[in-house]
């Protein structure tokens, strides 16, 4: 009987708070709701602070509390986890309002919302690399902020993630045994990223690549491919020579040296 009283008193309270909402809803005091809609926000009634501020954009847009609007509206979409509409009215908020008290925030936020959409690194990453453009904005704007430590640490993780997806890339391609469309793709990740931890990993896909490339090669295309391949062997062992790939790279050399009849001592 306890147990039915307290559900009883539970459906109660969940009924008059419904009924007092629809109330604020169907009002026409804008004041009024406006004020409702920063208590439910701040009660953490994220759904319904947006649902109200969402009619209240529209009535207060052009005003000189407009980018109040914004800003609470972006924030319940961001406590939400919509992501996508929070940044949206963040840079609305920035783009009409760039001397608001909240546009620092607001910039902020932006690349913030770009990260939390960002996705695992084996998928596309233009929003992640969307996040370290607004990211860097927010550094080259206000360099004096609190939150500079953050931003650099947050660009520092995206970049990672875009290095990891590029190495992925061309990793893929040679998994694949494409060994044309693996020296692309490994070419323009050490392009894009030469300063990668990846980087003595990849010049010997790309070695290994260009080598089995070349061998297989049309013979109009072979001794124009060996030769690049054989640059690339010097490239490798020039920067790794300590390489733990450094007897197949030799392996490599030694074959390609005798396709090409090159007689020049290898120091092996």
């Amino acid at each position: 009987m306890k147990n039915f009283s307290l559900f009883a008193l539970f459906v109660i309270l969940i009924a008059t708070s419904c009924s007092d909402y629809n109330k604020v809803l169907k009002s026409t005091d804008y004041e009024f709701k406006y004020k409702k809609a920063l208590e439910y926000y701040e009660d953490e009634e994220f759904v319904r602070a947006s649902q109200l501020l969402n009619e209240l954009v529209n009535i207060y847009r052009g005003t000189s509390r407009a980018d109040e609007m914004y800003y609470y509206y972006a924030k319940s979409h961001f406590e939400m986890r919509d992501y996508l509409m929070a940044g949206h009215w963040f840079r609305t908020l920035v783009k009409d309002f760039p001397r608001s008290k909240y546009a620092e925030e607001a910039q902020f936020m932006i690349g913030y919302c770009f990260y939390m959409d960002s996705p695992k690194p084996r998928l596309d990453q233009q929003v992640s690399q969307k996040a370290i453009d607004a990211l860097q904005l927010y550094v080259n704007l206000y360099p004096n902020s609190d939150r500079i430590e953050e931003a650099n640490r947050l660009i520092i993780e995206l970049r990672d993630k875009l290095v990891y997806k590029s190495f992925l890339s061309g990793k893929l391609y040679y998994d694949l045994e494409n060994y044309k469309a693996a020296v692309v793709a490994l070419t323009n990740s050490l392009k894009d990223f030469p300063d990668t931890k990846y980087r003595e990993e990849l010049m010997f896909m790309l070695l290994r690549a260009k080598y089995l490339l070349a061998v297989n090669s049309i013979e109009e295309k072979k001794e124009q491919r060996l030769s690049e391949a054989l640059d690339e062997y010097f490239t490798f062992v020039d920067e790794f020579p300590e390489s733990k790939d450094r007897k197949d790279a030799d392996k490599f050399y030694k074959e390609v040296a005798k396709l090409l009849n090159y007689n020049e001592e290898a120091n092996l």
